[in-house]
């Protein structure tokens, strides 16, 4: 990202502190014990010739300001607010120029301060609820960040702000099939960025964010985030609270089809009772819900586990158990 450095020329322009800070160990007292760290963790390099250069690796986490290298200015994530459930008028705006390491606690700390919310009196205590829940929020970020096409120049991640939406858009299609989402191996186009990115303690890198993306969702009944692709990008979107009957066709459809996902990863299936309580239904509508699974199964999204029970009886798993 930037070459022909001195030693304390390139410390000077990455935040180093914040690497050891994550890491929970002290800063080292001298110079060569620092650049010791950085080498070994492949964010700063030694040229041939004496001098030092900053990986991309560094620049895109550690840089104090990400405007000083020009290849990696656009990756900075941006943030937009909108005013209602469209893009016509803009409330607010911010473009983060921090390396994300440094960056990422401010950014959630700052869509916590505009996301809508409510207080909800338990007990003698009032407590605010999130309309979308903060673990779900850090990974499905985190993810965009990891996971972006380096490669796709003139763009970077960006998060929009509506009244009851959510959406985290990154340049490059996943690496997975969009309907495997949840039970396949992680794989990571940036290796090294989600190796060091877990360590840091940021994000997990087994393959259960998504997993828990949605099981906090289903706590809190809310819809299953849905996944987009463009020609070039992916958007998950995630909804705030929508009652069951007020929920379009397609997302009533992906939401069990997600609830499939996640019981199946556990070693269990489906019924309609774990689907009712998973869109916080009441046992009177479970004739809606079973017009769902027939639907799901319908549409070849899940399948009876045992064919031959009893219509009363039947569980379901994901199509491709």
């Amino acid at each position: 990202a930037k070459k022909d450095l001195t030693a304390q020329e390139a410390l000077a322009l990455l935040d180093y502190h914040v690497y050891f800070d994550l890491k929970e160990e002290a800063v080292p007292t001298s110079e060569d014990a620092i650049m010791h760290y950085m080498k070994e963790e492949n964010l700063i390099e030694e040229q041939d010739n004496g001098l030092y250069g900053i990986t991309n690796l560094g620049a895109i986490l550690f840089a104090k300001q990400l405007s000083a290298f020009p290849a990696l200015e656009r990756k900075a994530i941006r943030v937009v607010q909108y005013k209602g459930d469209n893009k016509l008028e803009i409330l607010k705006e911010f473009i983060g120029n921090k390396g994300y390491a440094i960056g990422f606690e401010g950014l959630i700390q700052f869509l916590v301060a505009m996301l809508p919310a409510r207080e909800e009196i338990k007990g003698p205590f009032r407590e605010k609820q999130m309309a979308f829940p903060l673990v779900a929020i850090r990974e499905i970020i985190a993810n965009a960040l990891i996971h972006q096409d380096f490669s796709i120049t003139g763009t970077g991640p960006i998060v929009e702000v509506f009244d009851k939406r959510l959406e985290i858009t990154n340049p490059g299609l996943p690496l997975v099939e969009v309907n495997r989402i949840i039970d396949n191996p992680p794989k990571s186009r940036n290796e090294k960025l989600a190796s060091l990115m877990r360590r840091l303690k940021m994000c997990e890198e087994l393959g259960s964010g998504w997993d828990r993306v949605v099981m906090v969702c289903e706590m809190r009944t809310l819809p299953a985030p849905k996944i987009l692709l463009y020609e070039e990008n992916m958007k998950v979107v995630m909804f705030s609270e929508i009652p069951f009957t007020n929920l379009p066709p397609e997302e009533k459809l992906w939401s069990c089809y997600s609830h499939a996902c996640v019981k199946y990863v556990s070693n269990e299936p489906i019924t309609n009772k774990s689907l009712r309580e998973r869109f916080g239904v009441e046992p009177s509508s479970s004739a809606s819900i079973s017009r769902l699974i027939k639907e799901a199964v319908r549409e070849g999204l899940i399948k009876p586990l045992d064919p031959n029970t009893a219509p009363k009886h039947m569980k379901y798993i994901p199509y491709w158990a």
